[in-house]
């Protein structure tokens, strides 16, 4: 994940006014996350009127990465210069395209005067190395919009009359979409957006609608999806919960051990029928909603204590969610990821790769100092790695076990309680279990049952020389 931080200079004129004009030179500087496929723009937890985003630049958490892929900076860049002054980027999701050159976005607007409003645009880029950029679709998002999975790895868009479908490039790219989807058809639904009655801004996109034929026909075309239908192939209940549960195990383990930026919904169909060997299609809609839930699990910091986090990549990216979980330091066990809000958090860095041969063990008590500070200082920490699943997770056991001096066994089950998902490999479990008896021994040593047995030994000790002296001198 990279950071990107922009300052708006529309291209697309919506009027001569002046007023418009110059809140298009002064509009704040906005702050993006860029993973594979995505680009999602970072809130800085700041509002005012539109007089006060005149009136001054407020300053992004974020600071400009130089990692950011120059591409997709272009293409970000491209597409907001499409947008109206007052309009934002939401999220931008890259999208499977029948054609290896053209590269298309899905992008999700909001608008400063009415931030109850979101419209979905289509941008086509007609060739991959060019920022030539047009506007293919546009779609509002209504009161009555509904959002649909489909197991070929894609989901639909139905709003008002039109229905669309899109396919983006990885799972971890839809699941972020969808969360965006859903709330702003929650935030429609609340503001009452009834189709017809309302969203007058999204007529200017339908008005710079210029992408070719071709694309055109990319957005609209319809027979790449089955429509949703409930499961029915003949199977007794008995038999059903059987391959659910089957499913369900192997589901699991492909999502904890596969890397979801490359990822799609249509290769994990694949993989469960080549793992189990029998046809998934009667269960599309199961694995579908189970794919949702370990999604969810895999992308929500879990609440392992009061002030102790435990979560993945996306939930150190998430500024809004830090703050609103009270967290002030950060622990970074990855050597693959930025520290994003370095001005903002107190960060410890364990740079180290999810492999077996990595010791993480000599970092423990360090670990177990920078946690305890956390917590004296009435502040949350979030511990992470990647996927909040073997290095975060164990060092997060292993501090289980010190903080709570309880056994490995104990710290695991507690951990895996309050995320399902975990599973540190095999290096990391024996290095638990290595910590589980330097913790044991210490804890002997400080108990006074070993104090006194050691002031017995030493007496006794005494007693034998004492012996051996007096034998000499007999």
């Amino acid at each position: 994940m990279a950071l990107l931080t922009l300052h708006r200079i529309p291209s697309i004129s919506t009027t001569p006014d002046e007023g418009l004009q110059r809140r298009g030179r002064l509009q704040k500087r906005e702050s993006f996350a860029l993973v594979k496929g995505a680009v999602l723009l970072l809130e800085d937890g700041k509002s005012g009127s539109l007089h006060q985003e005149m009136s001054r630049t407020p300053t992004s958490p974020v600071k400009q990465s130089s990692g950011a892929p120059d591409m997709r900076h272009t293409h970000l860049r491209a597409m907001i210069e499409h947008l109206r002054p007052e309009d934002t980027v939401k999220l931008a999701v890259q999208l499977d395209s029948v054609s290896s050159v053209r590269v298309r976005y899905l992008i999700v607007v909001s608008t400063l005067a009415n931030k109850h409003e979101s419209i979905l645009l289509g941008m086509d880029f007609p060739n991959s190395d060019s920022d030539h950029c047009t506007i293919g679709l546009v779609l509002p998002i209504w009161s009555n919009t509904q959002v649909y999975l489909d197991g070929d790895g894609g989901f639909s868009v139905s709003s008002a009359k039109e229905t669309r479908i899109f396919k983006p490039v990885s799972m971890q790219t839809m699941w972020s979409v969808l969360q965006v989807l859903h709330g702003c058809c929650e935030r429609a639904i609340k503001a009452a957006l009834i189709p017809g009655s309302g969203l007058e801004w999204a007529r200017h996109y339908h008005r710079h609608i210029e992408s070719d034929r071709n694309c055109l026909n990319e957005w609209e075309v319809m027979n790449d999806l089955e429509s949703i239908r409930k499961d029915s192939d003949g199977q007794s209940s008995a038999e059903r919960v059987s391959s659910e549960i089957l499913i369900k195990e192997h589901l699991r383990d492909i999502m904890r051990t596969e890397d979801l930026d490359n990822l799609t919904s249509k290769m994990v169909h694949a993989t469960l029928e080549t793992r189990i060997g029998f046809d998934m299609r009667p269960y599309k809609e199961y694995i579908d909603n189970e794919i949702l839930v370990t999604m969810a699990q895999m992308d929500k910091p879990s609440k392992i204590f009061d002030y102790l986090y435990l979560g993945s990549e996306w939930n150190a990216a998430n500024f809004e969610e830090l703050q609103k979980n009270n967290v002030g330091y950060i622990l970074n066990v990855t050597r693959e990821i930025d520290n994003f809000f370095p001005e903002s958090f107190n960060y410890m860095n364990i740079r180290v790769y999810d492999v077996e041969a990595t010791d993480l063990l000599s970092h423990w008590p360090a670990t177990f100092n920078f946690i305890n500070t956390a917590r004296k200082s009435g502040q949350a920490v979030l511990v992470h790695c990647k996927m909040g699943v073997s290095r975060s997770a164990s060092t997060v056991i292993a501090y289980a076990m010190k903080q709570q001096h309880w056994t490995l066994d104990v710290a695991l089950t507690y951990v895996r309680d309050r995320r399902s998902i975990i599973k540190p490999n095999e290096g990391f479990m024996k290095q638990l279990q290595t910590y589980s008896g330097i913790l044991n021994a210490s804890q002997q040593r400080h108990s006074a049952l070993w104090k006194r047995k050691s002031r017995d030994q030493r007496q006794k000790s005494v007693r034998n020389e004492e012996r051996g002296e007096e034998e000499k001198t007999a």
